[in-house]
């Protein structure tokens, strides 16, 4: 188990940017820093990579990493633009860090593992996006760190690949340490056993994957992991909500059901092989996924339990 705590402020030109988190990562769990742009989930994993100078502290199990240089913290960043080297073949990328670790693992085995073994002596400027990646993870592999870090791997492939490449990532990281940056919530359901979500520097809440996306502790978390976010005061006495602010998740919601109360379509989107609609239902707005495109005129209903009731301290739009 590895447990990093992070108090320091990084300066860029005249900007001041603070991170303050104190997190805990399984031995062979997947952790998921998950936020918007601007959160500070780049920055906090290149903090503790050793990639910026900067005021404050960072550790690593209690041991001070605010001199280490990056060589030496035993930690394997996989970037998002790949990083490899253009001089090297995919196999010299793979082996390039087992020289100076005896128990690296062995480099054509990891790329058999990752389906490029075929790759090993071509450039990897001769490879696709998502092959790029996949070498770049065998590298960070191949030196048996005490924890991989994952800045957004998948944000510059197109998207047959990045989901082929989501799955796998799944199995490949089944058994290892790591940490991974996203803002992309399907990509932080699909890979992390836990989630950290961050805001403005900060961890706005931490906890399993579900548990994050199904009881938020915020209305910011709510809305950021996806969830509608409404007071019950504002739904009609059919629907048997709860009394608070409440949070409830598209895919609880259900369109066209007997038992439902009236609701009125103000916006269906495909999305793949669903329709996400969004609905006028009293005074609230609630958002639903629905097998075929609505009419207009329909009903809604939200299963018993479904009602997640957001914490007082967190109801406020800026909690």
């Amino acid at each position: 188990m590895l447990r990093f705590d992070v108090r320091a402020a990084f300066r860029d030109d005249a900007t001041t940017f603070e991170v303050a988190a104190d997190l805990t990562v399984r031995d062979g769990e997947t952790l998921c820093l998950l936020g918007p742009s601007g959160s500070g989930k780049t920055l906090l994993l290149e903090l503790l990579a050793g990639f910026h100078d900067h005021d404050g502290s960072i550790e690593l199990d209690g041991r001070s990493l605010d001199d280490a240089p990056p060589e030496e913290r035993d930690l394997s960043l996989v970037f998002q633009n790949y990083a490899l080297f253009s001089h090297l073949s995919v196999r010299e990328n793979v082996a390039f860090g087992a020289t100076y670790h005896e128990d690296a693992r062995d480099p054509d085995a990891l790329l058999a593992r990752l389906g490029v073994a075929d790759l090993a002596t071509r450039s990897p400027e001769t490879l696709s996006g998502g092959e790029k990646q996949r070498v770049a993870l065998a590298r960070a592999l191949c030196v048996r760190p005490d924890a991989f870090l994952l800045d957004e791997p998948l944000s510059a492939l197109d998207a047959p690949t990045r989901e082929r490449l989501r799955d796998d990532l799944v199995d490949v990281l089944a058994d290892e340490t790591a940490v991974y940056v996203t803002h992309d919530r399907t990509t932080a359901r699909a890979v992390a056993d836990r989630v950290a979500v961050l805001r403005g520097g900060r961890v706005a809440q931490v906890g399993p994957t579900e548990a994050v996306f199904e009881r938020p502790a915020t209305r910011f978390v709510a809305a950021f992991t996806g969830a509608t976010v409404v007071e019950s005061t504002d739904l009609p006495a059919g629907l048997d909500a709860p009394t608070g602010t409440l949070a409830v998740r598209p895919e609880h919601v259900r369109v066209g059901v007997d038992t439902g109360v009236p609701a009125r379509v103000t916006r269906a989107v495909r999305e793949d092989a669903a329709h996400r609609v969004t609905l006028a239902v009293g005074d609230a707005e609630l958002v639903a996924y629905a097998p075929t495109d609505p009419p207009t005129e329909t009903t809604v209903a939200v299963p018993p339990g479904r009602w997640h009731v957001l914490p007082r301290g967190g109801r406020d739009a800026d909690a």
